[in-house]
């Protein structure tokens, strides 16, 4: 059911879902939240937008294959698990942070990359699926 109202707001609330997650992303830094819901609100932003638009609408919007940010992801989570044995001498998943802080986001760690893996993985995981039934269906 395309609707005029569905069609108009998610046009407004694409972006902000979009930004929202990012918040979530990195509120999951200090507070709840995280890589996981952050990537779970961009997928369903992405998804709200294939129900109003149409799929292919919304592949373009997308401009790239969403399976394409699994491996990246997995890619930049194993990296920032691995970085404490390479560049410290540490265990495998030791927080390492950066001495001094960055405006807005605060003092920057290995967390932060391991849960911007964790959300590429799940976006792409969650519209791979999605994109897969919705074009058998």
């Amino acid at each position: 059911m395309k609707t005029i109202i569905l069609k108009t707001a998610s046009n407004y609330l694409l972006p902000v879902l979009l930004l929202f997650s990012v918040f979530i992303l990195l509120r999951g830094h200090y507070l709840p939240g995280g890589g996981f819901v952050g990537g779970l609100v961009a997928a369903i932003a992405f998804v709200l937008d294939a129900f109003a638009n149409g799929l292919q609408n919304t592949k373009q919007v997308l401009k790239i294959h969403p399976g394409f940010f699994m491996p990246v992801g997995l890619a930049i989570a194993f990296l920032s698990a691995i970085s404490p044995i390479l560049f410290a001498d540490l265990p495998l998943m030791t927080g390492l942070w950066a001495h001094e802080p960055v405006p807005v986001l605060g003092k920057i760690g290995s967390a932060l990359f391991f849960d911007t893996g964790v959300y590429l993985v799940v976006i792409g995981a969650a519209l791979t699926i999605i994109f897969t039934i919705s074009e058998s269906a």
